[in-house]
């Protein structure tokens, strides 16, 4: 029989996750399934915009893209090209 318990948890330091219960005695073995909560989980630029050098260069492409300072390659081309 499968006995199954929902918790909300944070991750701690060096990616500890910690779910307190006194569900399952001591030596219980276990099968966990980590699910993250999207709300918590960053988005490409946020997480760019955190390194010094990457937000230089996220806002150097940005600043070209408004000057119309872009390359524009057709894929399809491209691909029978390279055959």
């Amino acid at each position: 029989m499968i006995t199954g318990i929902k918790q909300k948890a944070t991750v701690g330091k060096n990616g500890k996750i910690e779910l307190p219960t006194t569900e399952f005695p001591e030596g219980t073995i276990v099968e966990v399934i980590v699910l993250v909560d999207q709300e918590t989980v960053e988005d490409e630029t946020t997480y760019l915009l955190k390194s010094e050098s990457n937000k230089k260069h996220l806002l150097k492409a940005i600043k070209n893209v408004a000057q119309g300072n872009l390359i524009y390659v057709d894929l399809d081309e491209y691909e029978k090209s390279s055959i």
